[in-house]
């Protein structure tokens, strides 16, 4: 679908202005048709400028966000190995949150402005993250099944028509494939383990299940900009294609584990040749993106604390900055 029949040239423009304006948008439109990349020099029309960072600041705060409930879990993680492990993941995540950030700033918008829009309260992030991790076998359960969606919603980011956020995603995902194992790992020793311990992996499994499916956004009839997205390639496939993709993966992998998913009507439909799941709370979904969720208030009271608590650390580095550069001019 060519961007030209979706999106208009600003009005009342010079004629040279006008004549730059439609160059620009014939050769974005060129480029979207070719399945090439738009870098960040380009002329860009403004609305694929704005998609963009809503869409790559929401990934880089959850990224962020998101490191909050596994990162009280390093002090209480089983073993030592465990620990390390967790810490590496948690670390992994603030690197992905630092790659995202850095990929919408060649849009045009400051870190800073990121950040204070999330501490605000004018921001969102994955709805997932405001569930709580109540035990050991919730780090398996989202490992496994929210790194498992990220994977599986991610990978075709990486041909995102948009150069710094396709490239980012690269790295991303190869870090996650490691992440979702570990999570496996978790959940398959705790299904050979004790009984309890079998039924603590099943129990975080039913409790994750269900968010983790919605990690994928709102049905396609009701999702208001996956349409447009896909036209700019910016996303490859609808959000129930890729849910569809993700239960198909869950069914297989859940057989190796032992334990079973919380949904009788997970079926394959010989027609369609997709898989089908059961009904999912759409009204619990909208409430937690509305802040309504179990500890969205506590996550983002977390994240204001963290980044008061470093103000001093970016205080001290933007005065080493303005020394050096008083140096090189000197110089």
């Amino acid at each position: 679908m060519a961007s030209q029949n979706l999106q208009s040239v600003p009005a009342e423009l010079s004629p040279e202005e006008l004549e730059r304006e439609q160059a620009g948008q014939a050769y974005f439109d060129r480029i979207i048709s070719e399945d090439s990349r738009i870098e960040p020099r380009d002329w860009m029309p403004e609305a694929y400028r704005k998609t963009l960072l809503r869409q790559i600041s929401q990934h880089a705060h959850s990224e962020i966000i998101g490191m909050q409930p596994e990162a009280n879990w390093i002090s209480r993680a089983p073993s030592l190995k465990r620990k390390a492990i967790l810490m590496a993941k948690v670390q992994d995540e603030a690197g992905h949150g630092l790659y995202l950030y850095s990929a919408a700033e060649t849009l045009g918008q400051s870190r800073d402005k990121m950040t204070s829009d999330l501490i605000a309260g004018k921001a969102r992030y994955s709805s997932i993250f405001n569930y709580p991790a109540i035990s050991w076998a919730d780090m398996g359960a989202i490992g496994w099944l929210v790194d498992g969606a990220a994977i599986c919603n991610q990978v075709p980011l990486c041909r995102a028509s948009y150069g710094p956020y396709g490239r980012a995603m690269v790295r991303i995902c190869k870090e996650e494939s490691f992440h979702q194992r570990q999570g496996f790992e978790i959940l398959l020793e705790l299904s050979n383990g004790t009984p309890a311990q079998k039924q603590m992996a099943q129990d975080a499994v039913n409790r994750w299940y269900a968010p983790a499916l919605m990690m994928f956004g709102p049905p396609d009839d009701d999702s208001p900009n996956s349409k447009q997205s896909m036209a700019w390639n910016i996303k490859r496939f609808s959000n129930d294609e890729l849910r569809s993709r993700f239960v198909g993966m869950m069914v297989e992998q859940v057989k190796v584990l032992g334990l079973t998913l919380p949904d009788k009507d997970i079926r394959f439909n010989e027609e369609t040749k997709k898989w089908e799941h059961g009904p999912l709370d759409w009204n619990e979904f909208k409430n937690v993106l509305a802040g309504k969720g179990p500890c969205n208030a506590q996550r983002l009271e977390r994240r204001r604390e963290a980044h008061d608590d470093g103000a001093w650390v970016r205080e001290a580095a933007a005065e080493y900055a303005r020394k050096q550069a008083e140096k090189e001019y000197a110089a």
